[in-house]
């Protein structure tokens, strides 16, 4: 599409000639110019400061336009965050010019030509910050995993390299032009994920964009043509060749989206997640004990779906988007391949496989290179998923409840939630008695917690108490009397001191004796 100026009252240039063949319906120029006015008010309301670039790089000889995810929010009715802009000068020259019109700039991107400056707002105006990068092409070397960055010399040619069309739309500054030499608007009108060039030239310069493929299909909810499918899928392989952080940041970013569902099934149907969580596809083939209808993979996209409707705003006991309850959610399971038995009767068991899922959460998450909270943390929630069941089918004593809350630690929010996601029998009259039970056990949890400040558990004496009335120096005899005592505290509540001391003066005759 040639370019236009961004004007609402300008219709955008009639769609190429030839369309691929697996694209979807066209739209019309009436939405097209829908989606033109939504963006004139976007960008209206930039940052004057943001827009003065414009000039400033025009007056030094140079090109700047507008790229990428901000132009694409811009058409989709919602301001970006981030400025990024492209320009014809080079690193050295866009940091003369970003040091003068800003208050601080920075060139940590400087090798990949990219140059960042703030600027602090002016009467009570929001502070802005921008990225400028040089022209330039990416391309990976088949024995590395970082890409290769060449500067460029056009607006187009740099807008060819990026990951889809609906990314390669530019807004020319100062003069407001809109540039869209892939047909990106008519694509964002469609909700297609296209390349700018053939998918599988441009998976092969950069295959991290199979992931991004992935990604976008949640977070804007598009689908993925044909084409650039078909050819993620014969070049899943190639993935490979990208470092597990880059890969890592990509899942994040899908995982946090508002509906990971549908780019978790992009990974699994193109083979990406071979590469990246192999255990989640593998679950496709496991039929669930609980819930024949469906495999375990189905479920656990079910579980996730409900986990993160059971997230809260920010004041809220679990904030979303929570990647730990997220990853929990999609994972908990992931143990059931491995552990799976036929039954004499033509049932079917998976007996431990939380345990054995707790390990391959653990194994999986180090693998790409997650931090080790995230991991400890997931991996704990995996090992305690099946905890509550059987708290319905039998009084669980004030010991089992103290003791629940204790194994799960700051984690029990996020496990009341995974635990009432992982219900999703059909059953009406089944979920309704999981659901009462676990209504129950949070009651009582809290009347024990007011009770007993049970979040903090600690035995009736401490440490020094201890010695002093044991006449013992710091030792295993100290820690030994003080895990005894705890052992006493969770299974009866709170003692008192004058009955710790005398159920301590009675351990220790006995140990002595012994």
């Amino acid at each position: 599409m040639p370019s236009d100026d961004l004007d609402p009252r300008t219709a955008p240039a009639a769609a190429p000639a030839e369309a691929p063949a697996s694209a979807a319906p066209d739209v019309d120029a009436e939405a097209l110019l829908a989606l033109q006015k939504r963006a004139l008010g976007v960008i209206a309301g930039l940052a004057p400061a943001a827009l003065e670039l414009g000039d400033l790089f025009r007056a030094a000889g140079h090109e700047l336009a507008l790229v990428g995810g901000p132009v694409r929010d811009a058409f989709l009715g919602r301001p970006s965050a981030d400025l990024d802009f492209t320009t014809s000068a080079t690193p050295d020259e866009t940091e003369r010019i970003l040091a003068a019109w800003g208050d601080a700039h920075w060139d940590i991107g400087r090798e990949f030509g990219t140059i960042g400056a703030q600027r602090r707002g002016r009467r009570g105006a929001e502070d802005v910050v921008v990225e400028v990068t040089t022209y330039r092409t990416d391309a990976y070397d088949p024995s590395s995993r970082k890409p290769e960055v060449v500067f460029g010399d056009s607006l187009e040619g740099d807008l060819s390299r990026r990951d889809f069309t609906v990314n390669s739309m530019a807004i020319r500054l100062p003069e407001l032009t809109f540039v869209d030499p892939f047909d990106g608007l008519r694509d964002l009108a469609r909700g297609v994920l296209r390349t700018p060039v053939d998918p599988r030239q441009s998976f092969d310069d950069d295959p991290l964009r199979m992931m991004r493929a992935a990604r976008f299909a949640a977070q804007l909810g598009f689908h993925v043509e044909h084409a650039t499918l078909a050819a993620a899928t014969d070049m899943a392989d190639r993935l490979a060749i990208v470092s597990a952080e880059r890969v890592r940041d990509e899942l994040v970013k899908l995982l946090l989206s508002r509906q990971p569902r549908p780019g978790l099934r992009v990974l699994v149907d193109t083979g990406l997640a071979q590469h990246v969580l192999p255990e989640l596809p593998a679950l496709r083939l496991e039929i669930d004990e609980h819930h024949r209808h469906k495999d375990v993979y189905e479920h656990s996209l079910t579980v996730l779906d409900k986990a993160i409707a059971l997230e809260t705003g920010p004041d809220g006991a679990v904030p979303g988007p929570d990647l730990v309850l997220r990853l929990a959610a999609l994972l908990h399971d992931i143990g059931k391949p491995a552990t799976r038995r036929f039954e004499s009767g033509g049932g079917v068991s998976f007996h431990h496989h939380e345990v054995v899922g707790a390990k391959l959460v653990a194994k999986r998450l180090r693998a790409l290179h997650f931090d080790k909270a995230t991991v400890q943390a997931v991996a704990r929630l995996t090992e305690l998923h099946l905890r509550f069941h059987g708290y319905g089918e039998g009084a669980w004593t004030d010991s089992a409840v103290r003791r629940y809350v204790t194994d799960a630690g700051p984690l029990l929010e996020r496990l009341h939630r995974l635990t009432r996601s992982d219900c999703t029998t059909r059953n009406v009259r089944k979920a309704r008695r999981l659901s009462q039970a676990y209504d129950d056990l949070e009651e009582r949890i809290a009347r024990l917690a007011e009770q007993e400040e049970l979040d903090a558990i600690r035995p009736d004496l401490d440490g020094t108490q201890i010695m002093a009335i044991l006449d013992i120096p710091p030792g295993r005899e100290v820690g030994a009397a003080y895990k005894h005592l705890l052992e006493l505290r969770m299974e009866h509540g709170p003692l008192g001191e004058e009955r710790a001391r005398a159920e301590l003066a009675a351990w220790w005759a006995a140990r002595s004796q012994g």
